[in-house]
Formats: structure tokens, C-alpha cells, sequence
């Protein structure tokens, strides 16, 4: 049996045990750099694994004495968990290097940024706070929800209208399995973004659900 997954107005076709097989790409920013990007050019954003620190004396070694780069066991503790919440479900997304050289894990030694992640192809939802999401797949398919949030890690994203205070809190992550839970295996779905069902995990702050569905389609 084969899974077909529809997106958009695109097919793609996975056998059972090929449904996670997603090729991954590594940026690597040094510490100097002010910003690293993340982009998906189709589907949305899934990070595999990230480091802060030092794994080795090749990476960032440009005009880099040895005394630098010897440390090859140098990792800050929590940064997965923060580009996970900054960046998963995005399509792209800026980490301020400014937000990881919070804490020093090595004083001395030149650090990195290493990211690794893969782009899952997906359906990307935004609903504005008090607005309904509605997840919509084909007849005789049923979504999958691959993970959501509700909370603003981007300032521009439903920002219309809003006063700048109520916009500028971008560290309001909020991950919920409560879509999932609600429209897995229906063909349709609406749910409305809003703290009554979400709770409010940034008070003061005007918000958004994110989320990335597909549609699975046994044929």
C-alpha cells in the first residue's frame, strides 16, 4: 500500500516506510555573524539537531589561533530547545546571534552556530488570534497535523491593525498537540484561535496559531 499526501494543488507519494525520509541541510553561522538564516523553500521547517560552541578545529578556524579551537567539547546547554520554539513550523527564520551569546560556554575558545534541519512538506497555516483556522483536505483524505503553535515569534505576522506593544513580544512559543488531537483523520476541520482554547501563554500579547498539516489519502 502507498500513501499518497496531498499539498496544495501537488501530490507527493511515499511508501509507508519512506514517510519520514527527508534530506536535511546544515548552516553553520560563526560568532561573529549577527544572524542565521533558515529557509524552506517549499513546506516548512523541522529542526533536527543544534549546537552552540565547538565540535571540531576545522569549522569557523579563518584567522583563528589554535589556542581558540582546541576545545573541541564546547556546547551551550538549552540552545536546541530555543531554535526549536523560535523556528520550528516556519518557513524561514532569523536567529538573532545576539539571543545565543546570552551565556559563554567556553570563555576563549571561537564559537559557532550549527543547525541542522529538514524541510517537511506540508500545508502552512497562520490564524489570527480570535480567528478560525480551518484545515480542509480533498474527499476521501484526512489530515495529519505535523505539530502547531499558538503564541508570536514573528512581529509582522498579524500585525495589522495592532497597537506595536501588543506585537513586539516575539519569544511567545506556546507548541500544543490540541489540533492534532482535534482534526487528525477528518477531512475537514475548523478551530478557533483563541486563549479560551489554547490558554494564554503571553498575556498581552496579540497572537497567532501556526501550523503545518498534510492530507493523507489511502489509495
Amino acid at each position: 500500500m502507498k500513501l499518497y499526501i496531498q499539498q496544495a494543488n501537488f501530490f507527493f507519494t511515499f511508501t509507508i516506510c519512506q514517510f519520514s525520509a527527508v534530506s536535511a541541510e546544515t548552516v553553520t553561522t560563526c560568532e561573529n555573524d549577527s544572524v542565521q538564516v533558515l529557509q524552506c523553500a517549499n513546506g516548512v521547517i523541522n529542526i533536527q539537531s543544534a549546537l552552540y560552541g565547538r565540535a571540531d578545529m576545522q569549522t569557523c578556524n579563518e584567522s583563528r589561533p589554535a589556542s581558540q579551537l582546541t576545545d573541541t567539547m564546547c556546547s551551550l546547554r538549552g540552545v536546541e530547545d530555543f531554535i526549536r520554539s523560535s523556528c520550528d513550523l516556519k518557513t524561514s527564520c532569523e536567529i538573532n546571534m545576539n539571543d545565543i551569546r546570552t551565556s559563554d560556554p567556553c570563555p576563549g575558545t571561537y564559537k559557532y552556530l550549527q543547525t541542522t534541519f529538514t524541510c517537511l512538506q506540508a500545508v502552512h497555516l497562520i490564524t489570527c488570534e480570535n480567528d478560525e483556522a480551518q484545515l480542509i483536505c480533498s474527499p476521501g483524505c484526512v489530515i495529519y497535523v505535523y505539530g502547531a503553535n499558538y503564541g508570536r515569534r514573528d512581529q509582522t505576522i498579524c500585525s495589522e491593525g495592532q497597537l506595536p506593544s501588543v506585537v513586539e513580544n516575539t519569544h511567545c512559543s506556546n507548541p500544543t498537540n490540541l489540533v492534532a488531537q482535534s482534526c487528525n483523520e477528518l477531512e475537514s476541520c475548523t478551530i478557533p484561535a483563541t486563549n479560551a482554547i489554547f490558554g494564554d501563554p503571553c498575556y498581552g500579547t496579540y497572537k497567532y496559531l501556526e501550523l503545518a498539516y498534510i492530507c493523507t489519502c489511502n489509495v
